[in-house]
């Protein structure tokens, strides 16, 4: 969990119920200066309701929650001062430009104009902007839009940035563009809190993982070791496998999921199980690749369709 002095959001056993569903269950963790820690899970897993008490929008059914060392629910507004939020919907006022989005939204924090004017222009260089910033936000593309709801977020120079799913529906050159300008915050020692679907930027971004499903944590840890620890080094992917295969690695107690029409063995040695399975394999469809986060994802929420 870290040395506490060090830690900038300190949570434990959170509970968050709505009448009688219950979003959050149990949830424990700490973010720690100066590191970027996602939350991943599928819809409905919790992580939008966990992120929304950590700021302060809903208040905690059941648990603590400190952040900078202070109580959400006592010091709420003094650490709303700290943080900046980048949420899922686009709040921005279409009847303003690019750059009166920003200066209006510095007024909520007490800027002074011509304070909020400067960050604006700096902020739209950041994001990549400054040639917008007399733009209407309708002009906007989706990813200029996402960046500039970015920018927003960082008006009041926050130490602590929660970005909740920041780069869904992006094309991927919006998405690296968004990712290099976190990189690019990380280094400046900002602290971030990241859900997304993206496993491919958890595992770019994020220095630890909680991944959540049913509002409860199911695992945490660095990427590379939520890898190691749940699927191995490598994956060997099977094609309409044959049933003496079935058999076969159920008999030498392989780490595997079957799909039915496919078949995913999880190993640290793919040499060992090519020498194991040999001609049982068959002549279906095989390929073996290193393990992903995506494939821990995959294992712990189950692969079914969620609403």
């Amino acid at each position: 969990m870290g040395r506490k002095e060090e830690a900038v959001v300190e949570a434990f056993h959170l509970r968050k119920t709505f009448g009688d569903l219950v979003a959050v269950e149990d949830v424990s963790f700490c973010v720690m200066k100066g590191e970027c820690f996602g939350l991943l899970g599928p819809n409905g897993a919790g992580k939008t309701s966990t992120i929304r008490m950590l700021y302060g929008f809903s208040p905690l059914s059941g648990g603590t929650l400190k952040v900078f060392g202070m109580d959400i629910e006592k010091d709420w507004r003094s650490i709303r001062a700290r943080i900046g939020v980048c949420q899922q919907e686009n709040s921005l006022d279409p009847d303003l430009s690019v750059e009166e989005n920003l200066q209006v939204f510095a007024r909520y924090f007490d800027i002074p104009l011509s304070e909020a004017k400067k960050r604006a222009r700096e902020l739209l260089r950041f994001v990549g902007l400054d040639g917008k910033r007399e733009a209407k936000v309708s002009q906007l593309s989706g990813g200029m839009m996402r960046r500039l709801v970015l920018a927003r977020s960082l008006v009041n120079s926050p130490e602590l940035l929660i970005l909740d799913e920041p780069t869904t529906g992006l094309d991927p050159q919006s998405r690296h563009q968004v990712w290099e300008r976190l990189e690019a915050l990380k280094l400046q020692g900002i602290s971030i809190i990241l859900t997304t679907h993206y496993m491919e930027e958890a595992s770019r971004l994020c220095d630890r993982l909680l991944i959540m499903d049913h509002g409860r944590v199911l695992a945490e840890g660095t990427p590379s070791d939520l890898i190691r620890e749940h699927v191995g080094k490598e994956v060997l992917e099977v094609g309409n496998p044959p049933d003496g295969l079935k058999v076969l690695i159920r008999e030498k107690g392989l780490e595997h999921e079957d799909l039915g029409h496919r078949l995913i063995v999880y190993t640290d040695s793919a040499q060992k199980v090519f020498e194991t399975l040999g001609k049982h394999l068959g002549e279906g469809s095989c390929l073996l690749r290193m393990a992903t986060l995506e494939d821990v994802f995959l294992k712990l929420t189950g692969r079914e369709l969620r609403e």
